[in-house]
């Protein structure tokens, strides 16, 4: 796949742990209507740990796995070693099914923080810039990186110049640091100097939720693409509606409340199906507290969810949204 295949389809699923798993992924290509958009939509996977794959760790390898149905998938992996990263990036490549090596280079959680992983990373541009390079040096494959604007200062425009210098193909970034996590407003103006500061396309991401909001990220950023992270836990139709709207211009209207309910039992089935009763329960309880968000009643159902204890316990607590 080639970057400008990529970007004719330039509303991306961000990867996020423990939710853009191959279950979530395959929904979320099941719901995209456009035949084209279906076969070729770029989605990432959650983050792999590239020590993880160096010791063949048998978690971290199973989250390489993936299907058909998912595909074209961008495998996300992290590290701060550069032989290890690229050692990983080799093997990704050499299962034979990831379209993209994505690095990243913006994951604020402490635990990989305090390794000098994730968005630590922007604190070090040139340890940063060598991974990025030994990573595209090991791979025939696009490779992207996803970074904030800085860790604790913003300098995102010295980190995506180093990671052209690198020879990555693309860019994506979220518009807050590290020290902001999620909270405050995505500083969209900073990512449009990352735009202007670079050739390789670029990829917006932060504060997106509906049609507004996507068309101002583009008009204030100039990016070529939009990535969109936790707009999408529980609304996994949002990746189709935006996508549906910048090509079409038709503003698809929200899922029903048995639409809902619907999608909610198939990314059961699916969770069930790739992870077994157990773990696929426990995860949907998650899953369920955002699908249930905003709705009448949610309060009551999401402690119901909580409290499930088997796949049947879950069928028939939804058929309470279903009505």
């Amino acid at each position: 796949m080639t970057v400008k295949e990529i970007f004719k389809t330039p509303i991306f699923l961000a990867p996020m742990a423990g939710v853009t798993d191959t279950a979530f992924r395959i929904l979320v290509r099941e719901l995209l209507e456009d035949d084209f958009a279906k076969k070729n939509l770029l989605m990432f996977s959650e983050m792999v740990s590239a020590a993880g794959v160096h010791y063949r760790n048998e978690k971290t390898l199973a989250m390489l796995e993936t299907v058909e149905a998912e595909r074209p998938t961008a495998i996300q992996i992290f590290g701060s070693d550069p032989a290890i990263c690229a050692e990983a990036a080799a093997y990704v490549e050499e299962l034979g099914s990831a379209a993209v090596i994505d690095f990243n280079s913006g994951c604020p959680a402490p635990k990989i923080v305090k390794n000098g992983e994730g968005s630590a990373l922007m604190k070090n541009p040139a340890l940063l810039e060598k991974i990025l390079s030994a990573v595209k040096k090991s791979v025939k494959l696009p490779v992207s990186v996803k970074i904030r604007l800085g860790c604790d200062t913003i300098n995102a425009v010295e980190v995506a110049k180093r990671a052209e210098s690198a020879g990555v193909d693309f860019i994506a970034v979220h518009g807050r640091t590290r020290e902001q996590f999620y909270s405050g407003s995505a500083n969209w103006n900073e990512i449009a100097k990352v735009k202007a500061a670079v050739k390789i396309p670029v990829i917006a991401n932060g504060d997106v939720r509906d049609f507004d909001s996507l068309d101002k990220i583009f008009s204030t950023t100039q990016a070529d693409g939009v990535m969109i992270g936790r707009a999408a836990q529980g609304n996994p139709w949002i990746i189709n509606r935006l996508l549906k709207y910048f090509l079409t211009g038709e503003k698809i209207p929200p899922p029903t409340l048995d639409e809902r309910a619907s999608v909610m039992r198939r990314h059961l089935e699916k969770i069930i199906f790739y992870k077994g009763e157990r773990v696929g329960v426990r995860e949907m309880r998650t899953h369920a507290a955002w699908y249930t968000k905003g709705l009448t009643g949610g309060a009551l159902l999401r402690n119901l969810f909580n409290r499930a204890e088997s796949a049947e316990d879950f069928l028939k607590i939804s058929e309470v949204i279903h009505g």
